[in-house]
């Protein structure tokens, strides 16, 4: 499994926390975010992530930054991408289950670093459910 992170200023201590996460479980992480807390713009880290998931080289995208809100807005301009605002493990499951989210995004002023290393070992866990919301993942794309 490969998967894509990134992250603006609010989220380098959550990445780190994240990578290693994933490299204990064996997972190749390729990782497009900041290493520092100083300022940089969401876009240029958002779109390198949600590409890899767009174009299949990455099977999941982890984006952090302060609210989620900007990464999230980001990565769903691409046709394959589902990323999903999720602050609790709650929400990431269903993120999962009901959305077939591939790209999980993480407030980090509004989660705390172990909350978020949970919701990653959620959405990691978790399969989509298919069924009844195939059908409505398939309407998600513009018509």
């Amino acid at each position: 499994m490969k998967i894509a992170i990134g992250n603006d200023h609010a989220g380098p201590e959550y990445k780190f926390a994240i990578v290693a996460l994933l490299e204990n479980r064996g997972i190749e992480v390729k990782n497009y975010g900041t290493d520092t807390q100083d300022s940089v713009d969401y876009p240029d880290f958002a779109n390198p992530v949600s590409k890899a998931v767009n174009d299949g080289e990455a099977d999941f995208g982890i984006l952090i930054c302060g609210s989620a809100n900007g990464v999230a807005m980001t990565a769903n301009k691409y046709p394959k991408v589902r990323a999903g605002v999720c602050w609790t493990k709650e929400i990431t499951l269903l993120s999962r289950q009901h959305n077939n989210a591939n790209i999980i995004c993480i407030p980090s002023r509004f989660t705390s670093l172990q909350q978020a290393v949970g919701m990653v070992e959620t959405f990691l866990d978790t399969d989509f459910e298919g069924g009844r919301h195939q059908n409505r993942v398939e309407k998600i794309g513009c018509m």
